[in-house]
């Protein structure tokens, strides 16, 4: 009971930290490298951290006692170290803790008497999870904590979750999704030589409301109906019999391939999309009349309203930008379809929050690395994203803000489809 009652709870990591420390030492035993235990490599880390936080600590203590304003000398001064063993996640650490002469100096990384530390390990591998290299870990833990860990061995060590990561690409999913986000973002993968490659990510809410990632694909470029629906009957396959509506960008053979495995299936276009297409075709000196004349438009309470809007807009802006025009035009069937209902189910459908999130985390993943060597290595780095936890909110998994709402006007829609 002392023991317990002494521990020193240390911050609480992140599941993806929790779950890279575990596979780290799955991979050692696996490799034979020794990681815990006395000696172990993580225990040397551990003591460098501890003495160095301890040390950090005493020498705060000292400067908070202050200097005699007499002599000039500090008021207190060190006393060399006593060695204390602590036992930790992964196994026992000899430690030197720093003393000081008067004896007032209480440590809090370690306290007196306290001879266990909780959760240790966890937090000093958060690197990994922060989205770091390999390179970039091995030098971060020889600057820092001054521990010889090669490339080669943290390699081995993130190649541990890619069976966890194909189970979880072929996990089950409900039946019913409600609303289904598709995007694209573009990745340099080595094939021979460095290529840029389209990655696919779709993201369903469901009926609970309840956001989450369901698939993800490396592509090979000019993906056509056929190609889309294998990504999209994979889904089916695991379960996805329904989905009302599925948002995307313009995406070649989108629309042949939701009809094929979701015949009832609502193909809606993304408006963030088409409108940042549109400006594309603008010069910039011209956005501040463009951009409120297009909110008009996919603003508009009817659809006979938002075509009369258009068709003022066409009349204003046609002569000069005839390719946002025939854009809208050929956009138009899948446009139109979220203007049938209320404000709250258009907030879900027209907000990119949730992809747009998403893809950026991914972006900035990829940037820290510049170009991956193999398309299973960019693969592994998304699946970690999507899985890393942030504290304070602000994860990819979660529940929709004001999903109540929206699942109310949905159920008028499509009542006869819906099952809770």
């Amino acid at each position: 009971m002392a023991d317990k009652k002494n521990a020193v709870q240390l911050p609480q990591p992140t599941a993806a930290e929790v779950e890279f420390a575990q596979q780290l030492v799955e991979r050692a035993k696996a490799d034979g490298v020794s990681l815990v235990g006395p000696g172990g490599l993580l225990a040397g880390i551990t003591r460098t951290v501890l003495e160095s936080a301890l040390d950090a600590e005493l020498d705060a203590h000292l400067d908070e006692v202050g200097v005699d304003e007499a002599t000039g000398r500090r008021i207190n001064i060190r006393n060399g170290h006593g060695a204390k063993t602590v036992q930790t996640e992964v196994g026992p650490v000899r430690i030197q803790v720093p003393r000081d002469r008067a004896g007032s100096f209480t440590p809090r990384i370690v306290p007196k008497h306290v001879r266990r530390l909780d959760g240790f390990n966890e937090a000093i591998l958060s690197l990994y999870a922060k989205g770091l290299t390999t390179g970039e870990i091995s030098a971060h833990l020889a600057d820092v904590y001054d521990a010889d860990v090669s490339r080669e061995l943290i390699s081995r060590v993130t190649d541990s979750v890619v069976d966890e990561m194909e189970a979880w690409r072929q996990r089950p999913l409900d039946r019913v999704y409600p609303v289904v986000f598709i995007d694209a973002l573009v990745m340099k993968i080595r094939q021979g030589q460095v290529a840029n490659r389209p990655v696919y990510v779709v993201v369903g809410i469901s009926l609970d409301g309840e956001r989450d990632v369901l698939g993800m694909w490396a592509g090979t470029g000019g993906e056509g109906a056929k190609q889309w629906a294998g990504y999209l009957t994979e889904l089916r396959n695991r379960g996805v019999e329904d989905v009302f509506m599925v948002c995307s960008d313009g995406l070649m053979g989108m629309t042949d391939a939701i009809e094929q495995v979701w015949p009832q299936a609502v193909h809606q276009q993304c408006v963030v999309h088409l409108v940042r297409a549109s400006l594309r075709y603008t010069n910039r000196k011209d956005w501040q009349k463009i951009t409120p004349a297009l909110r008009e438009i996919y603003t508009a309470p009817t659809i006979a309203a938002a075509e009369a809007r258009f068709e003022a807009f066409a009349a204003e802006f046609g002569d000069q930008y005839p390719a946002v025009i025939r854009l809208w035009r050929t956009s138009w069937p899948q446009f139109v379809p979220f203007l049938d209902y209320d404000h709250e189910v258009r907030k879900v459908l027209y907000t990119t929050n949730i992809i747009e999130s998403l893809n950026a985390r991914f972006r900035q993943a990829a940037r820290r690395r510049g170009h991956f060597p193999t398309e299973q290595a960019a693969m592994k780095v998304l699946y970690l994203v999507v899985q890393q936890k942030r504290r304070g909110g602000g994860s990819i998994t979660g529940r929709v803000y004001g999903w109540a709402k929206a699942l109310n006007a949905l159920i008028l829609a499509y009542g006869d489809r819906i099952t809770i």
